[in-house]
């Protein structure tokens, strides 16, 4: 019998990751994802998480959640152009569209779902994706999906964007400008304003991912658009509902018009059963929280900027992030997976982020502070830091 399935290649390939020091297995963490957790086994204080607002767990919201499978059941049984789509779903766009001062929203299962579902439903062929070198993956994978043609302007560069767009705007119907609106691996904001000018200017559309800004930029966590008041100038703004808002899914906000098409056209919509109602129930008040108080958000930019400052105290470079986002730079591969396995053994949980997700060189640990942490937490966090840094040399 033929050996093909015995995947070497794949073998091969895994062992050239554990001869890199990047091979890893995924954590196991036991309970909610709180700031501090039992993972592997191990009490960690928790530094790692997307949960910004600390809404993961939190009390009201899994009331929420019990009470909506009460009245709707586990699952909805049906995508949402069959039977699929509940009051709930309807309610879950209305209130969305609300909080985020837009005309429409359009929700889908996940963020990752809505790059892969939009980019493709509003491009075509003989249209131009002009994209930012670091956009994250899933507008990468959407970008592909699409019939458009496609380039890339260099980092955040406005410079190097009307280069692109004095070159090559002239020979495309429609041109889609799209940017993430907090970059993940570093902090960093969209200059929003400058694409937005460009964007008017050369008569194309913008489309922000605002993943890393839902929740945690503008008034109570609108996010970007919100932040630089940029309003009915941004065509396709895309949220993310499992980061801040501690849930699960995804929304692209905008014109009713945007809703109507993408209603017929977004294929996570025609070909994946909808949100789980537990979940738009718990997003809902989630919703309702953020929209009657800022004391979340208030928290999570207070605890940041209490830890950058004891980091950078110790002589940490934490990179030029403007967001909670606090990358911690390393370096080389194998030291950075060694230097987050030095923290979890001392007692704090925070990822490695290594090639291929950032370029090879340039590894570091992502903390991710929340407005759960309490100020003790965060202490004991940068004492381990501090110890963890002088047994690898990282700190002198």
């Amino acid at each position: 019998m033929s050996n093909i399935h015995e995947l070497q290649y794949l073998k091969e390939n895994l062992e050239t990751l554990k001869a890199d020091g990047v091979y890893r297995k995924l954590p196991v963490l036991e309970g909610p994802n709180e700031a501090e957790v039992i993972l592997n086994g191990k009490k960690v204080i928790n530094l790692s998480s997307n949960n910004y607002l600390g809404f993961a767990n939190h009390p009201r919201m899994k009331a929420a959640a019990i009470q909506a499978i009460e009245k709707y059941g586990v699952g909805s049984g049906a995508v949402r152009t069959i039977i699929g789509n509940m009051d709930l779903h309807e309610a879950l766009d209305k209130k969305l569209a609300e909080f985020k001062r837009e005309e429409a929203v359009m929700s889908f299962q996940s963020g990752f779902n809505c790059n892969a579902g939009a980019i493709q439903a509003i491009t075509a062929d003989g249209d131009l994706i002009i994209s930012d070198e670091l956009n994250h993956a899933s507008i990468i994978d959407g970008s592909r999906l699409s019939k458009a043609a496609r380039a890339v302007y260099k980092h955040s560069d406005m410079n190097d964007l009307e280069r692109v767009l004095k070159e090559r705007r002239g020979a495309y119907k429609n041109c889609l400008i799209i940017t993430d609106g907090v970059f993940s691996m570093d902090g960093d904001i969209a200059p929003l304003p400058d694409i937005v000018n460009l964007a008017e200017r050369y008569e194309c559309m913008t489309y922000v991912d605002d993943a890393h800004g839902s929740g945690v930029l503008g008034e109570s966590g609108r996010g970007t658009v919100d932040h630089f008041g940029l309003h009915g100038r941004v065509d396709f703004t895309i949220g993310t509902l499992s980061k801040a808002i501690g849930v699960i899914g995804g929304y692209v906000a905008g014109s009713e018009t945007m809703r109507d098409w993408l209603s017929h056209r977004g294929r996570p919509l025609l070909f994946s059963t909808s949100l789980p109602p537990a979940a738009v129930g718990a997003i809902l008040e989630a919703l309702d929280m953020l929209m009657t108080s800022t004391e979340y958000t208030d928290r999570l930019w207070a605890n940041a900027q209490y830890f950058k400052k004891g980091m950078s105290a110790l002589g940490y470079d934490i990179g030029h992030s403007q967001t909670p986002i606090t990358p911690v730079m390393i370096g080389e591969e194998a030291k950075t997976m060694q230097f987050s396995k030095t923290l979890f053994d001392l007692g704090v949980y925070v990822s490695p982020i290594v090639f291929p997700t950032v370029p090879k060189g340039t590894g570091r640990v992502r903390v991710m502070v929340t407005a759960a942490h309490t100020t003790e937490q965060l202490d004991r966090a940068v004492e381990i830091f501090e110890k963890a840094g002088k047994q690898l040399n990282i700190l002198k």
